[in-house]
């Protein structure tokens, strides 16, 4: 069994009901036998604000708070998509919201968790794009606007965005090495757990430096168990 788990990058929107289904299985499961289960982003597709009446995903929240306040700790990093969920949708869903990065310690060992977008420096068109988004002044305006109004801006940025990424070097995408090492110095630590890039596997480096990449959730599922035995293994599922 398990002790902690980690998903990240699942996307999940009323537009894809099999991959709410298959969340659910997942929690239901494996997530409801472990101790702690960070979600490292975009746990959705995109996210209105805490005001939004209907997401389409309440179900998976329920299942959140049901399995938090059955001894579940869960904790929930913002994404690309969900940067703008906040302490009222985490209070709701049973979770604490962690600043990316963050440090955690697993059995006495510090870990950087990430959501992994900042490592993709070589992706100069969307760090300008995070920047902006990121902007609390920026975010204020947003949520000043009525619910309609912020889905149909939320919806043109996306179209942007896959536009773009079809248009680019998928090696732009990935994490630039540079970014990674400094990251690993800045931090002074050896094991380093990410998604975005959605290329799941375990990189070792030099000086028993190790880095994670968890996967996505487009075709199946994806996460990162760590055991008794103090061992990770990426595990994908149907």
């Amino acid at each position: 069994m398990a002790d902690i788990l980690f998903i990240s990058d699942l996307h999940l929107s009323a537009e894809r009901p099999d991959i709410i289904q298959l969340c659910l299985s997942f929690l239901d499961t494996q997530a409801a036998k472990a101790k702690q289960l960070y979600i490292l982003g975009d746990l959705v597709e995109y996210w209105l604000g805490d005001d939004n009446p209907d997401s389409g995903i309440e179900i998976v929240f329920n299942k959140l708070k049901q399995l938090s306040e059955q001894g579940l700790a869960i904790f929930l990093m913002h994404g690309n998509r969900d940067f703008l969920m906040g302490e009222a949708l985490a209070n709701r869903c049973g979770c604490q919201l962690i600043n990316d990065p963050y440090i955690a310690d697993l059995n006495g060992e510090k870990v950087l968790l990430m959501h992994g977008d900042t490592l993709c420096t070589d992706d100069t068109a969307y760090q300008e794009l995070r920047l902006m988004l990121r902007n609390p002044a920026w975010q204020r305006d947003f949520l000043s606007k009525p619910i309609s109004e912020r889905q149909q801006m939320a919806l043109a940025l996306r179209e942007k965005s896959q536009q773009e990424t079809q248009a680019k070097d998928s090696e732009i995408m990935d994490v630039n090495a540079d970014a990674v090492s400094q990251a690993f110095a800045q931090h002074k630590i050896q094991l380093m757990i990410h998604g975005h890039t959605h290329r799941p596997n375990i990189h070792h480096y030099e000086g028993k430096l190790t880095r994670i990449v968890l996967g996505d959730w487009y075709k199946h599922g994806n996460y990162l168990a760590y055991t008794n035995s103090q061992t990770f293994q990426l595990i994908d599922f149907d």
